[in-house]
């Protein structure tokens, strides 16, 4: 058998797709990470399909170019983030839903939305006829869904979301492009646990890989006991990362004395916002979703301890030895003051020895070739057994 092709697209969403791609290469395998367009915070893949400038019939023929591509070249294909290569089509539209009158019809988009929904997942079946190996790998708002949170889960971001953010349309949409996925995919991945509850039986967790551990090294930033310690919070959404709470808990910790710097990171690029968590002293990541993002395996890596809120019902989806392992410090939005004070006074002193067990825990289980290998031999028995099918 020779060097497997890996295609992952069509995302490059908190950089994992291309962490993945860059470790398996490290291993031998021919694989080639394509984002349609430019992440926004900097995250780098190995081609990106549309300029900048591209019209929408140039972009949508580079789109069917790289379809004939993923035909023609690669062995696996494995998609993130919900996605395929094929358009996708959106949920109703939020105004309509609360009734406000649309006062112009947009001609464009209307055609493009006709066309995504003739071709939408299209792709899968061609894929499959031609012998490809289907993979892929959500991680987040592509399959969580707005009303199973609200029915199941006490602490969620539907809590706190805006209208339309999570609707009964798109709820809806999701349930039916997982379905539609699940009858092509020889494999399902989730980064989040959360997600296995909506996601098929035969889906399976998979650990964030996204960072190189030899580039990301700790830091050591031993300040004297006077300095004022930096709290730092990086959000992409408020809402879903419970940022309100953080706030308020942080206001309420000024009115009682206790000094602190919170440092909040939003909208800037990747590398300007690494250079903000290595100053910090205690990282608050997300306090809704139940489970750590990439930002946390980011911090850990650099050594700093990290607060998330872990759901413990998710736990069941988790290896066991990674959860005895976990050294991520729990809260809620009840409990994260509390959490707060108590590490910023009479649990100070702890927070370089927390720090390492995250660098620890993060060598063990989110090296990205740990993962890639793991990976590499699951497309190895996927490709054998297509060869074999073909042989009879």
């Amino acid at each position: 058998m020779g060097a497997i092709r890996v295609l992952h697209c069509p995302n490059a969403v908190g950089g994992n797709p291309c962490g993945l791609a860059r470790a398996e290469r490290d291993l031998g395998l021919e694989s080639w990470c394509v984002s349609f367009s430019q992440n926004p915070y900097g995250y780098e893949a190995d081609e990106i399909l549309f300029g900048r400038n591209s019209g929408p019939f140039r972009r949508e023929a580079k789109r069917w170019q790289l379809l004939l591509r993923a035909l023609k070249d690669f062995d696996v294909i494995h998609f993130n983030f919900g996605r395929t290569i094929m358009p996708q089509s959106a949920a109703g539209s939020t105004a309509a839903q609360r009734g406000t009158p649309v006062r112009v019809l947009d001609v464009r988009k209307g055609v493009f939305q006709c066309y995504a929904r003739l071709f939408e997942m299209r792709d899968l079946s061609m894929l499959k006829r031609a012998g490809k190996r289907i993979i892929m790998t959500y991680q987040g708002d592509d399959a969580r869904q707005g009303d199973f949170c609200l029915a199941n889960f006490e602490i969620n971001p539907a809590m706190e979301t805006e209208p339309g953010y999570y609707s009964p349309e798109s709820d809806a949409q999701k349930r039916q492009k997982i379905a539609r996925l699940s009858r092509y995919a020889d494999r399902i991945y989730a980064l989040n646990p959360d997600l296995l509850w909506v996601l098929p039986p035969q889906a399976q967790f998979l650990p964030y890989s996204h960072i190189d551990l030899t580039d990301w090294r700790p830091v050591d930033d031993r300040r004297p006991a006077q300095e004022v310690p930096v709290v730092l919070h990086a959000p992409s959404h408020r809402g879903v990362k419970g940022t309100r709470f953080i706030l308020d808990a942080a206001s309420r910790l000024r009115a009682e004395g206790i000094p602190f710097e919170l440092v909040l990171v939003e909208g800037i690029p990747h590398q300007k916002a690494r250079r903000l968590y290595e100053r910090a002293d205690l990282v608050v990541d997300q306090l809704l979703c139940g489970w750590y993002g990439g930002f946390a395996v980011e911090a850990m890596a650099l050594g700093k301890p990290v607060i998330s809120y872990i759901r413990e019902q998710d736990m069941k989806f988790i290896p066991q030895k990674m959860r005895e392992e976990m050294p991520i410090i729990g809260a809620t939005p009840a409990t994260i003051c509390a959490v707060l004070k108590e590490l910023l006074t009479e649990r100070k002193h702890e927070l370089l020895e927390i720090g390492r067990r995250g660098r620890a825990y993060v060598e063990k289980w989110h090296d990205p070739r740990k993962i890639a290998a793991s990976l590499k031999d699951e497309y190895e028995a996927l490709t054998l057994e297509e060869q074999q099918r073909r042989q009879h």
